[in-house]
């Protein structure tokens, strides 16, 4: 039997009943990887043999009665994650030796569920690209079409997941780094509430694993079915133990409906910054539709959705800020220098990123308390809506572009090109304000390329957008096997 594609869920019974072993269930993965990754390149350091140690170890575990969430199950993790002894190099060609001594808490925590690592998956330079492709391990290719990319950063994981390796990844996002895979591979991936799951030992090297509350950034599930995904962010949810203690977890209410007709959801199809494409409109609008033929209240508009240009433009400052950070001495001050010369009243993106790459501390906190007034007009959101639904990115996946300078980079959308940083602002949506986002398939474009749709729900109210896309996926489909 081939069980390359079962969800974790279906795992999990199948171990309980002894249908299955960890140990098979390692070695078929492994099996798969060796035969199709080398056209893939998802797995870019495999840890085969710590694995299928693991896998017996969870199966003598098994024989003498234990029973915890991920017991034998098989699953990968991004690269950006430290797992002690192996390379954590986020794709930086000075860092291809660097090692770390200690776990990553996210690491610690699936193990210590009984999950079985199979190794972690490819990244971009610093993961700072909606791709996945660096010096040291190359380029990973989208499964359903190897010209086009699977998505970054987490774009490995998506891609690994698609192709049967593992039943489920552990993923980050910052700008879309788990949506935008996900929506490009046709999986499912959650991006948690903002501090929700704990980051510690998630650092570029050689930085050393210390609990850390980066701006924007959250770590989170990524699986082939929406219930994996709730699975697995039940073992990351929770704060670090070393600043909230070992033995605080926090707890998220109940989803606010279990029926899908019962849901009150805001559709947004269209932002005021970029045009949304032909496939992923449909792809919208098939959950519109379906959301409408279950009963459920569905509305387009609403005066109390905060401005999105104002969003859009205010993330991105957020962003730049936080990632002009790590650049180079010399890199920041030419953006000082090419800051300096912006016309006082040009209000262009790409003047306002740069801006906000500079930003003083005066500036940052003036833009701090900007997001605040936008948390609060989510919360208002909230109060009449459930979920909201809106896109990922404009089109589906796009053909591979590793052209260094992201700036002269333009993306195509229905024919007409645009700047490739601009789609940025549909993650963004969440991203900004903190909020939670699942990221579901709705099916294929004309170009049979998968498509998502990202359902955002209230902070800290995670279970709400996760029991919308189970309940969307019995009603439209979830996951298809690619077929190349």
């Amino acid at each position: 039997m081939d069980w390359s594609f079962r969800t974790a869920e279906e795992l999990v019974t199948a171990l309980r009943a002894g249908e299955v072993t960890s140990s098979e269930l390692t070695d078929e993965a492994i099996a798969r990887i060796e035969r199709d990754d080398t056209a893939i390149n998802a797995i870019c350091v495999p840890t085969f043999e710590r694995a299928r140690e693991a896998a017996r170890e969870a199966d003598m575990a098994r024989a003498r009665g234990e029973d915890r969430p991920l017991l034998g199950i098989p699953l990968t993790v991004k690269e950006s994650y430290n797992i002690a002894g192996f390379p954590t190099t986020w794709g930086m060609p000075q860092f291809a030796d660097f090692r770390p001594a200690d776990d990553a808490v996210q690491v610690a925590r699936v193990e210590a569920a009984g999950a079985v690592i199979l190794g972690k998956t490819n990244v971009p330079f610093m993961l700072g690209d909606i791709q996945s492709y660096n010096e040291i391990y190359g380029a990973t290719s989208n499964p359903w079409d190897l010209t086009r990319t699977p998505g970054g950063s987490s774009g490995g994981s998506a891609a690994a997941l698609a192709s049967g390796f593992g039943a489920l990844s552990i993923g980050s996002d910052i700008a879309g780094s788990l949506r935008v895979p996900a929506h490009f591979c046709g999986i499912y991936s959650h991006k948690p509430s903002f501090g929700l799951a704990s980051v510690r030992g998630h650092v570029p090297p050689p930085a050393p694993a210390l609990p850390s509350d980066r701006d924007l950034a959250v770590v989170g599930p990524m699986a082939r079915s929406a219930r994996d995904l709730s699975l697995l962010l039940d073992v990351m949810a929770g704060p670090d133990p070393l600043t909230h203690g070992i033995a605080y977890r926090l707890e998220l209410p109940h989803a606010r409906h279990e029926r899908l007709g019962d849901f009150r959801v805001l559709i947004i199809e269209d932002h005021p910054l970029i045009p949304t494409g032909n496939a992923v409109r449909a792809g919208v609008n098939r959950v519109a539709d379906a959301l409408v033929a279950a009963g459920a209240r569905v509305e387009r508009h609403s005066p109390l959705l905060p401005d999105l240009a104002e969003a859009g433009v205010l993330y991105l400052q957020l962003l730049m800020s936080n990632l002009a950070a790590e650049f180079p001495e010399q890199a920041y001050d030419a953006m000082r220098e090419h800051a300096a010369k912006l016309d006082p009243d040009g209000r262009g993106v790409d003047a306002e990123r740069l801006r906000g790459a500079v930003f003083s501390h005066r500036d940052w906190m003036a833009a701090d308390a900007r997001r605040t007034r936008h948390r609060q007009g989510w919360r208002e959101v909230f109060g009449a809506f459930d979920a909201v639904v809106c896109p990922i990115t404009p089109t589906p996946a796009f053909p591979h572009d590793h052209d260094f300078d992201i700036r002269t980079r333009r993306i195509d959308i229905d024919g007409s090109a645009h700047p490739f940083g601009d789609q940025l602002v549909w993650p963004g949506v969440a991203t900004m304000p903190g909020l939670p986002a699942t990221a579901i398939p709705t099916g294929l474009s004309p170009e049979g390329l998968p498509v998502g749709v990202q359902l955002i729900g209230p902070m800290f109210e995670d279970r709400t957008p996760l029991r919308l896309a189970e309940l969307l996926e019995q009603e439209i489909g979830g996951f298809q096997e690619p077929h190349r």
